[in-house]
């Protein structure tokens, strides 16, 4: 029982400590929004939620009066870019005339990728969705082609979301910082 009590004692005097420098706080808030972004991009690095953490630090861990109502907001955006990173892939690679195959070559792919930074993710899930498609139908190239340009597109629609909610945190922070809202 003491054990339990000690964890949120020291995690409070930590923060404390931390709150007497909040030009520490704004540059590690900066710092993990400017990695967010970065993350929406390459997804070595896990995005929105690096940048979702520093706006929390940064509201509850400086003397901030920005409004929670951010918060509430750029937590729902966070947790729609994530459900349509997975959605908006799938949906324009169907539009384009993929398949299940090409799915699940694109998953494989992507992992398959992730082991060869910084761009290999992205050429892993390319060439998991044309072997995958190829592998559903041997004979149909071009198939395979388009629904590999309908991943494309996917995860273009998919980052460009995800890239214009990481900025909107990162400027909501700097203009907060500089006194503008």
């Amino acid at each position: 029982m003491e054990v339990a009590f000690m964890k949120p004692l020291f995690l409070y005097l930590a923060f404390k400590f931390l709150r007497m420098d909040t030009t520490l706080i704004n540059i590690l808030c900066l710092i993990l929004l400017f990695l967010g972004i970065i993350g929406t991009v390459l997804p070595v690095l896990p995005g929105l939620l690096l940048s979702i953490c520093g706006l929390l630090i940064y509201k509850f861990g400086t003397d901030s009066d920005l409004s929670i109502i951010y918060i509430w907001v750029f937590g729902i955006l966070t947790l729609v870019s994530i459900v349509l990173s997975y959605v908006i892939p799938a949906k324009t690679n169907q539009k384009y005339g993929g398949t299940r195959w090409g799915s699940i070559g694109s998953i494989i792919g992507t992992i398959i990728g992730m082991f060869f930074p910084p761009i290999g993710f992205l050429i892993g899930m390319f060439a998991g969705v044309f072997i995958g498609e190829l592998l559903h139908d041997t004979k149909d190239m071009t198939k395979a082609w388009k629904s590999t340009k309908g991943a494309f597109i996917g995860f273009i629609y998919g980052t460009g979301f995800s890239l214009v909610v990481g900025v909107a945190m990162f400027l909501v922070v700097v203009l907060d910082m500089l006194n503008v809202i």
